[in-house]
């Protein structure tokens, strides 16, 4: 079986996001490292694989395919069967993966990569974060957290006892929150959200991602 290439930079939440799906599925793969601060990611030869110019991007023999949400549901689908499974094994559950995957993608993580934007990227580049901006959002997180809570004292994950790609999708942002923006008091603070974070975070898969900070 071919090895996956996948272009993108490890320390992007896209890409870490594939890498530990890649992980969890037991899948072999090969990182193609795409430099960002080179702007490598709006070079022809890197357009012509993803026009929208963002990582990551994966070619797995004649597929190629963006969007770091698809590929991961590709990734699950296509290797259904080999190492954690991933989507649920039932209609229902598949459909509650779905319903929750849909809630990060739509009400955590518009927020969430705004608080990781304004406090860990704009310094970066040498801008002043805006706090009202931070603060307006880590209100909107709290309040998908306190839903998030109600959830978790009812179940050990989102969509169910299992783990699956709608806790998943969650682990690289609230990653970033709560070890780059310090904002680790809304997971803390929630009892149940907090065992939840433990434990989707001690995940190996999860481990052997956050462990390469280094191209």
């Amino acid at each position: 079986m071919a090895m996956i290439k996948v272009h993108g930079h490890h320390l992007s939440t896209a890409t870490r996001l594939v890498l530990c799906c890649l992980e969890e599925k037991q899948i072999d793969y090969e990182l193609a490292f795409v430099d960002l601060s080179a702007g490598d990611h709006k070079q022809p030869q890197y357009l012509a694989l993803n026009p929208f110019g963002v990582i990551p991007t994966i070619q797995d023999g004649d597929l190629t395919l963006f969007e770091s949400r698809a590929i991961i549901k590709y990734l699950a689908k296509k290797y259904r069967g080999q190492g954690t499974e991933l989507l649920g094994n039932n209609v229902s559950e598949q459909a509650l993966v779905d319903q929750w995957c849909e809630v990060e993608g739509q009400s955590f993580n518009p927020p969430a990569s705004t608080i990781l934007f304004q406090t860990f990227v704009v310094p970066i580049k040498g801008g002043t974060t805006d706090e009202a901006v931070v603060e307006m959002n880590v209100e909107k997180v709290e309040k998908v957290l306190d839903i998030y809570e109600e959830r978790l004292s009812k179940s050990k994950y989102l969509a169910g006892d299992f783990f699956s790609l709608a806790d998943l999708q969650h682990l690289p942002c609230t990653e970033y929150l709560i070890n780059g923006c310090g904002k680790g008091d809304v997971i803390s603070s929630r009892k149940h959200v907090k065992a939840w974070w433990e434990d989707i975070s001690s995940r190996p898969a999860w481990k052997k991602v956050t462990e390469n900070t280094t191209a």
